[in-house]
């Protein structure tokens, strides 16, 4: 490969969204080296850094088995679905600590390239997946954001529910997880006030008032481009079935479009997906961010280029 300068594409070894933008870039010729942080677990990714040399205030190199790429020649870093290595093979005690120096040593390293965009940076993206400062933000940004209760407390849980009495419960984070070999996710669901019980107090939830909504929308914004798809389905949680929804490209009140720039800006964000719920009145209730939310099938589903989008910002650091 050149010394041209290329992308760096940090991703999972499956990922459909990823191969849409790297599809693009090749198009553009613009050379792609993509990795995952796992694969330095099996000796197919290498990494080697020097610091303290008058030339760079950092040189080096990035290895996968079919490219290689010089540090100072990296134009911009998708950072998408990494994995990082568990090291199955070793105790307990010595998977935690190459592990750890796996973040520290090639995350360290991706964080000191001076210069390349980011899409988006690890410390803003993890900074940002906060619902509470989400909620909190979409408010002094005058956002439409439904009333909501954090607690571990039963007796305010229950409070919350009586005076609102259409509520729901979801997750602060989609964290996926087993139970008796099970696989589970985390929907929104409906709560009632009995149903809370003493075990609410061993972590934190969240309790939200029920918007009367008639659609759902997701908003990807990528650099200044903004995306927004109306979602119909009569689910309460649209992601429950895929098969059960239907898509209308829309636009957004001018108002809207720029407070969620505006939230993007603030988080030090590139690119990010928003959920909203419309309601019967037509107002956009803010919901959650997902700063590096999936989007893919929305353009087999929409024809939007929002691919495209996404190479174009990666390669001039502005969406076409």
């Amino acid at each position: 490969m050149t010394e041209e300068s290329a992308v760096l594409v940090a991703t999972e070894a499956e990922d459909a969204t990823a191969d849409l933008v790297i599809a693009r870039l090749n198009e553009r010729g613009v050379p792609v080296v993509r990795f995952d942080p796992a694969d330095i677990e099996r000796g197919a990714l290498a990494l080697s850094a020097r610091f303290g040399a008058r030339s760079a205030p950092v040189a080096g190199r990035v290895r996968t088995p079919s490219r290689a790429l010089d540090l100072t020649r990296v134009r911009a870093v998708y950072w998408r679905r990494p994995q990082w290595p568990t090291y199955v093979g070793l105790g307990r005690g010595d998977a935690r600590y190459a592990a750890a120096h796996v973040r520290y040593g090639l995350g360290g390293v991706l964080r000191a390239l001076d210069g390349p965009l980011w899409v988006n940076h690890p410390s803003r993206e993890a900074a940002a997946d906060y619902k509470p400062a989400q909620l909190a933000l979409a408010r002094r940004l005058s956002l439409d954001v439904p009333p909501t209760l954090v607690t571990n407390e039963p007796a305010e849980a229950r409070e919350f529910i009586t005076t609102y009495g259409l509520v729901i419960h979801k997750p602060l984070r989609a964290t996926p997880y087993e139970r008796d070999g099970v696989r589970l996710a985390g929907w929104a669901e409906p709560v009632t006030a009995e149903e809370i019980d003493d075990s609410l107090r061993s972590a934190p939830h969240l309790f939200q008032a029920r918007v009367r909504k008639v659609a759902d929308v997701r908003v990807l914004v990528v650099g200044r481009r903004l995306f927004a798809v109306r979602i119909d389905s009569g689910l309460l949680d649209w992601r429950r079935d895929y098969s059960a929804l239907t898509y209308t490209v829309i636009g957004l009140p001018p108002a809207l479009v720029s407070a969620l720039r505006a939230f993007l800006e603030y988080c030090g964000l590139e690119s990010g997906s928003f959920d909203l719920a419309l309601d019967t009145e037509g107002r956009h209730w803010f919901l959650e961010l997902n700063p590096n939310g999936q989007w893919g099938w929305l353009e087999g589903a929409t024809g939007l280029p929002l691919s495209a989008a996404f190479a174009d910002f990666l390669t001039r650091g502005e969406a076409a």
